[in-house]
């Protein structure tokens, strides 16, 4: 009889492959390959998401490694930038670029534009500028309109965008530090690498995501049709059930804890894949939360995991006085549980404040209820 996985099971199981039960004290670049990458659209939002997974965490441990190119920012899954280990930005762009070629051909904003063009053509001619040296999408649109003068600037750049993998090259995402948004290509950045097989990728998405059905495998990397996929793939797995009788598919030696383990007071960033990787969020996402948040268009806060389940979100804003992280609780929460969430809230504000406790002059929290 298949076994069933109740939420509480799932949750404790992510979280683990996650190292949001216990944080470790791997190196930040085995740290994002197992994670396959983090979700990077803000220069800075994701290092608290490496804080929050490892140890004595140090920003310049990433931001180092972004310097040397061990590490780079690449669009990637669901079409956002993402950023990975340069094996993985050869390896998952190659595996989700369908992903890239619909969103090029359904973008409101782009697709239009650029319907009828040969766009191999394009790419041709935007590879030898991107050599040249790193360009914003406006520069590199400008050029490109040069000779497809009916067409927006933006468009073609976007064109490029999709059909060409381009990582952001630094100062862009370096901690402390600002830059325009230039981009080259992969090759003539990291040179050349081999694409992971749909395969590779479930592999992949389940050591750091699973338990998970096919649904929210392709929710997390925008493709579809994954059931062809994975369903040949049954007699490497393990199957499970969930509450619902939808099909589980996960490793066979990957950690499923206790569903009572005790699970920390941890902050999640604004764009992070914990809340963005599976069709049915229940596993970390409150009604609360999603009612909220899920599908809202703009910026959306950090989450607050209080035994697991998203309890509250944070912000933190800066002015010429210091910095305040304010926390908004979703339920009432215990005393103990809010004596665990300040003092993370405190971690995170020091972090965040270049590693200076919080002090009057430096910052404050703010445990809003």
């Amino acid at each position: 009889m298949t076994q069933v996985l109740g939420p509480r099971a799932l949750n404790r199981a992510t979280l683990a492959r996650q190292f949001l039960l216990e944080r470790t004290t791997r190196p930040v670049p085995d740290v994002v390959e197992h994670l396959v990458g983090l979700q990077a659209q803000t220069p800075h939002t994701w290092y608290v998401g490496l804080w929050s997974r490892i140890a004595r965490f140090r920003p310049e441990a990433a931001a180092d490694r972004l310097a040397d190119r061990t590490l780079v920012r690449i669009a990637l899954m669901r079409s956002t930038i993402h950023l990975v280990t340069a094996a993985d930005a050869h390896g998952l762009r190659a595996a989700v670029q369908p992903v890239l070629d619909r969103d090029l051909l359904h973008n409101q904003l782009h697709g239009a534009a650029v319907r009828g063009l040969d766009l191999e053509e394009v790419v041709a001619a935007a590879r030898p500028l991107l050599a040249e040296k790193a360009r914003t999408s406006r520069e590199l649109g400008g050029l490109l309109q040069a000779r497809w003068p009916d067409r927006p600037a933006a468009g073609l750049a976007y064109a490029v965008r999709n059909r060409l993998p381009l990582v952001q090259v630094p100062p862009r995402g370096l901690w402390g530090r600002s830059g325009p948004i230039a981009h080259t290509s992969t090759e003539a950045w990291l040179g050349e690498g081999p694409g992971f097989s749909p395969e590779t990728l479930v592999l992949r998405y389940l050591a750091a995501f699973g338990p998970a059905t096919v649904a929210d495998v392709q929710t997390w990397s925008g493709l579809t049709l994954l059931r062809e996929v994975m369903t040949p793939m049954r007699s490497r797995l393990h199957v499970f059930r969930d509450e619902h009788g939808r099909e589980l598919y996960d490793l066979p030696d990957a950690p499923r804890p206790d569903p009572d383990t005790p699970a920390p007071v941890r902050f999640l960033y604004d764009f992070d894949n914990l809340l963005l990787s599976h069709a049915d969020r229940t596993r970390v996402c409150t009604d609360e939360f999603r009612r909220a948040f899920v599908r809202r268009s703009g910026p959306v806060p950090g989450a607050v995991l209080v035994d697991g389940f998203t309890a509250a979100h944070w912000t933190l804003t800066r002015d010429r006085d210091g910095a305040t992280l304010e926390v908004h609780p979703h339920r009432p929460l215990t005393p103990d549980e809010a004596a665990a969430v300040e003092a993370e809230a405190t971690g995170v504000l020091a972090f965040m404040t270049a590693g200076q406790a919080p002090a009057p002059h430096a910052g404050k929290v703010a445990l809003l209820v």
